[in-house]
């Protein structure tokens, strides 16, 4: 009898432990919401995710600025009258859902160069200053890698433009065919896929091991990302290798992404340019008075160009080929 008992009592304990274990496990997953197991999950080893499974985090809740498009325009501390000219021309008329600020690093400035940018910045109210960045060419991708993730935090936004500090750019029919582009996964520039890794001078990457060429990137002159690729590069920041050029850096980072690389030969950022077109959207290479004449252009006769000229072929970039075989300029490209 005592025997039976004593089975009867075990056998009431391990209901009741089986009871509260699955309780716990209830508890758990009320508290696990979609969005934290989206963040927390991980595969089984040696499965793969499925592509509709892969989802990104919330965006970060405390944002105090909000833009369809943004403009980041990467400068040097004394640039001032570079940004001047770019603020007078094609920044000089945007709507209030464009959002544009230059980038300036100020790790290690002089008291006389912070405080000529306080100066400018209490003007203008358009630097964004990066107080962790020395700026230098040396640093540039270190200062893509902050921009973004200052934007990522900072701004809810679809799409984000950046241009240099001698980069012209239609903001007005950029910003009507973003409206017209689903705002996601978007790469969108003048790509090229044939560069061979530079052995010296300024361009020069002695870091860089992946091949002989560069993997397909958007030339830096000026590019639009989607809001949800400059997430991808925050949350992974600590995990991407910085080459020295930062368009390079970027089309490697983006590589093994699963996103729409848009090759526009309207986007006319090589290392010089090929010229004026009334077609083109973005222009990089630009002087001071080269600004100042295509705006009086636009004001006066609605157009780009005074003159249209062309310095050199252009491409359309052929994603059937191998990417050294992919950019075969021809006449007849914008």
């Amino acid at each position: 009898m005592n025997l039976v008992r004593l089975l009867c009592r075990h056998k009431t304990a391990l209901v009741l432990g089986s009871v509260c274990t699955f309780a716990v496990v209830l508890v758990f997953l009320a508290k696990c919401t979609p969005e934290t197991l989206k963040q927390g999950h991980v595969d089984p080893p040696g499965r793969a995710p499925r592509a509709s499974a892969v989802h990104l985090p919330a965006e970060p809740p405390s944002k105090t600025l909000s833009a369809f498009l943004v403009v980041l325009v990467t400068t040097g501390p004394k640039y001032t009258e570079r940004r001047s000219i770019i603020r007078s021309t094609w920044l000089a008329r945007r709507d209030s859902d464009v959002l544009a600020m230059f980038v300036v690093g100020t790790l290690g400035l002089s008291t006389e160069d912070l405080q000529n940018l306080k100066t400018e910045q209490g003007r203008h109210k358009d630097l964004l200053l990066l107080p962790d960045l020395k700026d230098s060419y040396e640093n540039l991708t270190t200062k893509v890698l902050h921009m973004y993730s200052w934007l990522d935090q900072n701004v809810a936004f679809k799409f984000v433009l950046k241009a240099d500090d001698d980069t012209f750019a239609r903001l007005d029919l950029l910003k009507e065919e973003l409206r017209a582009k689903e705002p996601t996964r978007l790469y969108w520039g003048f790509f090229s896929g044939r560069g061979r890794v530079k052995a010296g001078g300024k361009w020069r990457e002695s870091a860089w091991e992946l091949c002989d060429y560069y993997l397909p990137y958007a030339l830096g002159g000026g590019y639009v990302l989607s809001s949800d690729l400059v997430r991808y590069v925050r949350l992974n920041a600590a995990y991407l290798k910085t080459w020295q050029s930062e368009d390079v850096s970027l089309g490697a980072w983006l590589g093994p992404v699963d996103l729409r690389r848009t090759h526009d030969p309207r986007f006319d950022t090589e290392y010089k340019s090929r010229g004026c077109n009334n077609k083109y959207l973005v222009t990089h290479k630009q002087s001071l008075e080269d600004m100042l004449e295509k705006q009086q252009t636009l004001q006066r006769e609605g157009r780009l160009c005074k003159e249209e000229v062309r310095l050199r072929l252009s491409y359309v970039y052929d994603w059937s080929v191998p990417p050294s075989q992919c950019c075969q300029r021809k006449e007849g490209v914008p």
